[in-house]
């Protein structure tokens, strides 16, 4: 193992020893210096570099080494600023050289610029360096997908027409402050009131009354809005983004009210690629998984090898079936790392015959799935190593159970689909990493 004497060295020191993960990602990072230039060009974008004056930035191996102690952590961005100046571990590992604690808008400016396209380079690179260290072969796999929610509240047509007067008319009075003749009114009393209403009454015909009502006033609503952003009143900055906002939010009014209106008033049916779940996060989508409750986010394909370390991690857009993922994945494994694996076995949501075949085209040995139904049969050499397999497979469920529990991705608190992926595969490299350092820390 070529990591071993660096981190017995490494492990003499009593910061290091007692946090063994940073110790391990600190030698990696200083051993392959290629995993920090990834990340570089989206940090560096749109900045202008100058030799002169206070360098006040943080350098690229500073971003990234905040990011990764973030995410092992736990923390938010304000708890990172605080960790720089409390903790040890965190000042040697960011690098910080006696210099002052960055604050937390210059972290969350620069993370958040680092695209999903570069974080999915650096987990397979540090999946490399794994394989390369002896910690796993890609010999066997096993896949199976989650959902992730979005930071949103259930969405019902009642709560989503409220959402858009309230929002409404916080643009309005933010705008109202930097245009003094602005004139507009204040509808979220009264519709409060008959939000409310709605939700308590069970009623069927009362119920239309009241979303009559209520859209009613939320057409008043639209109709201020539109006056707003046909004026145009752009007297500073602040007003031109805040119309700016204005201008977003108008389709998005006027798409609930169609919706909201079709379904309560109309009676009709409205597909869910029509509908809108969330104002603020408008690329959720509504993930139904067989009987199970309706999830509101995105589904999430993850694949494992042997060691338990995540190969491959894919957030979808929509509910595709898991049928429709696997030959994809198969390929991906393949252009990343090279290695066609010997076995791979998934549960029954990714069975079929065409999979099977494809699968076999590849060179896979074993092809198991461990419930199948019809005519379709595993692909194994022998019976005992279909039962093998399929013990291994639920191994999978630990492996997510680990990922959304240890690194809080029941749901993503960041905002954006761009951020949401990025949220994902920050947990998914920092769960990696806790993966390493057990296997290494057990053969030191």
């Amino acid at each position: 193992m070529n990591l071993f004497e660096p981190l017995r060295l490494k492990f003499e020191k009593p910061d290091w020893a007692r946090n063994p993960e940073f110790g391990l990602l600190d030698t990696v990072l200083e051993r392959h210096p290629e995993l920090i230039k990834i990340a570089e060009a989206d940090v560096l974008r749109g900045c202008l570099q100058s030799e002169f004056g206070r360098q006040d930035m943080p350098s690229v191996e500073q971003i990234v080494r905040a990011a990764i102690y973030k995410e092992m952590k736990g923390l938010d961005y304000r708890e990172l600023e605080y960790a720089q100046s409390d903790s040890r571990i965190c000042e040697q590992f960011v690098k910080l050289d006696n210099r002052h604690p960055f604050s937390f808008q210059v972290f969350q400016k620069y993370i958040s610029k680092i695209s999903e396209d570069s974080l999915q380079q650096i987990l397979v690179s540090l999946n490399k360096i794994a394989i390369s260290e002896g910690l796993e072969d890609i010999k066997q796999l096993r896949q199976d997908s989650t959902v992730v929610e979005t930071n949103i509240h259930y969405p019902t047509n009642n709560s989503l027409v409220w959402d858009c007067i309230k929002e409404s008319h916080r643009l309005l009075s933010q705008l109202a402050e930097e245009v003094k003749d602005l004139d507009y009114r204040d509808y979220t009393k009264d519709a409060k009131r008959t939000f409310f209403k709605i939700n308590i009454t069970r009623n069927g015909d009362k119920r239309i009354d009241l979303f009559n009502k209520q859209l009613i006033t939320f057409t008043k609503c639209i109709n201020q809005v539109a006056n707003a952003v046909k004026k145009k009143p752009c007297y500073s900055m602040s007003a031109f983004f805040i119309t700016g906002e204005l201008e977003n939010l108008l389709p998005l009014m006027e798409k609930v009210y169609d919706i909201t209106w079709r379904k309560q008033i109309n009676g009709e049916t409205v597909s869910n690629d029509e509908k809108i779940f969330s104002i603020y996060e408008q690329h959720t989508d509504i993930i139904v998984k067989g009987q199970r409750e309706v999830q509101f986010g995105h589904k999430i394909n993850l694949t494992s090898g042997k060691s338990s370390l995540i190969l491959s991690c894919e957030v979808l857009k929509g509910n595709p079936s898991d049928s429709t993922l696997y030959q994809s994945t198969i390929n991906k494994i393949e252009r990343d790392y090279q290695i066609v694996p010997r076995d791979s076995v998934t549960d029954g949501g990714y069975a079929s015959k065409d999979n099977a075949e494809y699968a076999q085209g590849k060179g896979i040995v074993n092809i198991v799935f461990n419930k199948i139904v019809g005519s379709l049969k595993n692909v194994v050499s022998s019976k005992n190593m279909e039962t093998r397999l399929k013990k291994w497979r639920s191994g999978i469920e630990a492996v997510i159970s680990n990922l959304k529990r240890g690194y809080q991705l029941f749901r993503c608190n960041w905002k954006g689909e761009a951020h949401f992926k990025q949220k994902v595969l920050w947990s998914v490299i920092a769960y990696n990493i806790r993966v390493m350092t057990a296997a290494v820390v057990a053969q030191l």
